[in-house]
């Protein structure tokens, strides 16, 4: 078998047998406990492998085969379902949906009747069955005839109460799934009763609602696509038969139980095909964000008169498809584990993997976040494991498959010294920090200080303080302010024009405000957002560093932990700072001005959120400056659109923000208007 077009080719009667084996057996898996050797990418192609396979051999398919079967024939069930609770077909592309539409066109003898767009979410598929308003039974998907009772989990799934708003009987269709933060809590409480990480969220929602007689509760999450009636005959039966399926969508939203329309906000009903391939963009652009997995968009035909007589095949509706997205989880091998050591003295571990592609890149590092995360993951060095990756986020090894493992696997080698100075290791947190702290590696402690969003000192690359810091010229970024001509011109390359330059880029760096000069100073838990709030909050150094923690707890964004850590870092800067101050480098905010005494800055109480591509007079100014010119003029720079957004900034390719602002009714406005605005406040 070979990978081409987009499927796994299949060139002879034993690789289909073969191929045919592998799908089964992955099917088996992964609609059993949510487990699988393979990938999903991997299973795709596979399966549509076979189908190639089979439209050129017809009279040699196996009765074994996948295709054409729910779940691909690979699992049964013990509980009748009420209908058939069948799977969806796929497309890949934006040609290959046009194509289906139009089949289902042709099928129907007429346009279709309008389109419903739902994101296709990454769980397990099971019916809850209510009485007069009861949550009464759970049954999964199981052979798409009949399922297995689950019930044992009603009161575990957020979004699925044990009571409905009206006292109706009625089943409700849904997905099953664990957020990524209640995946982390999942598999935190399995290894601490003795078990082994789940691979990924699927398959710990798959095994979290089988799971029976267990010493704890793992917390799941509910979405809800369909309604039918529990009991033919009934009146709902007949209201439910004619409704729409956005309709309906709002009748099961009006029962109290969350639905698959609030998976990714915006309206789920559309009248024309470039409408759904416009909503399928902004659904895939918003899937990095989303704190659950999809894996593709359902588009659906959504009147009852089109789904009633498109009908349905023996594993399918012919009104629905599912438009899959690239993948963002693969399965590959960790290889080694490479440690270094951060700006701060952190300690960091790195995966190195098998090259993998993921959605359109080639991964192979990973992050592994700590020593205390490899333990809870259980990994080890040959391990098959799942890596995730969503849009920009770096990737991370999120567990390993343990069931593959041959014996041959090795212990990752934690190390017992610092690995840069070969120093003692402060492990009185997850986060392990070499005793040095920023000594420890000062080229990259400097490199962050002297960057564009904060002393912003031109000139001053990272091989540049190499040079320095290997000269014994400088040991920190507040050496830099000392450093003279002479000393300057005696390294290697450096011309007395260079040498000027860099004299008068320090020199100009002293009058940064004190914003940028506490981003300087890499305080762990703060970045250049709330380094703003900080400045602004206290307006000098001097009132920073007398802050107390309940004080600093003032200051929007901040709790009682990180309060306790930047107070305990200020404390470790203080040598540092104190040469700042005797460098004679700005250490207070200018301009600030409290607001209850400037009520007339026109974002004073606004939450602006900036997305797109900036144009006109803000075109040359990075995202970080956008934030800056924000609270400038009042107001609170946000990353993501919510019901407290009062603005949004929309550029070009504004994407997914723009479409949830508009559905929230949030007001939107070009750069060009926003620049109007805040005119006044413009750098």
């Amino acid at each position: 078998m070979s990978e081409t077009a987009g499927y796994t080719e299949i060139v002879d009667a034993a690789g289909y047998a073969a191929a045919v084996e592998l799908a089964v057996t992955a099917s088996a898996a992964y609609y059993g406990d949510g487990t699988s050797t393979v990938d999903d990418d991997t299973f795709d192609r596979l399966v549509r492998g076979i189908v190639v396979w089979e439209e050129a051999h017809p009279d040699e398919v196996l009765p074994g085969s996948p295709t054409g079967k729910v779940a691909g024939g690979a699992v049964v069930g013990d509980v009748p379902h009420t209908r058939p609770m069948l799977s969806l077909d796929n497309v890949f592309s934006a040609e290959e949906l046009t194509g289906w539409a139009e089949g289902l066109e042709r099928r129907l003898g007429r346009p279709v009747d309008g389109w419903a767009v739902e994101a296709k979410l990454d769980g397990l598929a099971i019916s809850a069955r209510y009485r007069d308003g009861a949550l009464v039974q759970l049954v999964t998907r199981g052979d798409g005839t009949a399922g297995e009772d689950v019930s044992h989990g009603i009161g575990t799934i957020a979004g699925l109460p044990e009571a409905l708003a009206e006292p109706v009987t009625v089943e409700i269709r849904g997905e099953v799934l664990l957020t990524r933060e209640q995946f982390e809590a999942a598999n935190l409480l399995r290894v601490e009763h003795g078990g082994t990480p789940f691979a990924n969220p699927r398959s710990g929602a798959a095994g979290s609602l089988r799971a029976k007689d267990r010493a704890y509760q793992v917390e799941l999450t509910f979405f809800g696509y369909g309604a039918l009636p529990l009991e033919e005959g009934a009146e709902l039966a007949a209201d439910l038969a004619a409704l729409p399926h956005t309709a309906i969508m709002e009748y099961v939203s009006g029962l109290g139980i969350q639905t698959s329309a609030a998976a990714v906000p915006g309206p789920i009903g559309y009248a024309s095909l470039p409408e759904v391939t416009a909503r399928i963009e902004e659904i895939a652009a918003a899937r990095a964000g989303l704190p659950f997995g999809i894996d593709g968009i359902v588009v659906k035909a959504d009147s009852a008169a089109d789904q009633e007589t498109a009908g349905l095949s023996s594993r399918a509706p012919r009104w629905a498809i599912a438009y899959k997205l690239p993948a963002d989880t693969k399965i590959t091998t960790l290889r080694e584990v490479e440690w270094s050591v951060g700006r701060t003295g952190v300690i960091a571990p790195r995966a190195v993997l098998d090259p993998v592609e993921i959605d359109g890149t080639i991964v192979t590092y990973a992050t592994l976040h700590n020593p205390a995360d490899i333990a809870r993951r259980g990994l080890m060095l040959g391990d098959r494991v799942t890596v995730y990756k969503a849009g920009d986020v770096i990737p991370r090894v999120e567990a390993p498959l343990v069931e593959t493992r041959t014996g041959e696997e090795l212990p990752i080698a934690i190390p017992e010294t610092c690995p840069r100075c070969g120093g003692e290791i402060d492990r009185s947190q997850e986060r392990w920090r070499c005793v040095l702290g920023r000594d420890c590696n000062a080229v990259a402690s400097i490199s962050y200080a002297v960057g564009r969003d904060q002393l912003d000192i031109e000139g001053l690359g990272h091989t540049r303080i190499v040079q320095l810091v290997d000269a014994d010229l400088i040991g920190d970024f507040a050496d830099l302010f000392s450093l003279t001509r002479e000393q300057l011109l005696s390294l290697e390359r450096m011309g007395e024009v260079s040498t000027d330059n860099l004299l008068a880029a320090i020199e100009a760096a002293k009058g940064r405000p004190l914003n940028k000069v506490f981003a300087a100073l890499g305080v762990r838990g703060t970045g250049r957002s709330m380094s703003r709030r900080i400045a602004r909050h206290f307006v000098t150094m001097d009132a920073i560093r007398a802050a107390d923690a309940e004080k600093v707890q003032e200051v929007e964004g901040i709790g009682p932990e990180r309060a306790t850590i930047m107070i305990a870092e200020l404390a470790e800067l203080e040598p540092l700072i104190g040469k700042l101050t005797a460098a004679g480098v700005n250490l207070t905010e200018p301009g600030v001005t409290p607001r209850e005494e400037a009520p007339d800055l026109p974002l004073t109480g606004m939450s602006v959120v900036v997305t797109g591509s900036m144009t006109g007079p803000l075109e040359s100014l990075s995202r970080n400056e956008m934030n800056e010119l924000i609270e400038r003029a009042g107001g609170k720079a946000s990353s993501s659109v919510s019901k407290n957004t009062a603005l949004l900034v929309a550029g070009e390719k504004a994407g997914s923000k723009r479409a949830k602002a508009e559905t929230l009714e949030i007001r939107v406005i070009t750069p060009d208007e926003f620049a109007t605005l805040v005119t006044d406040f413009l750098p």
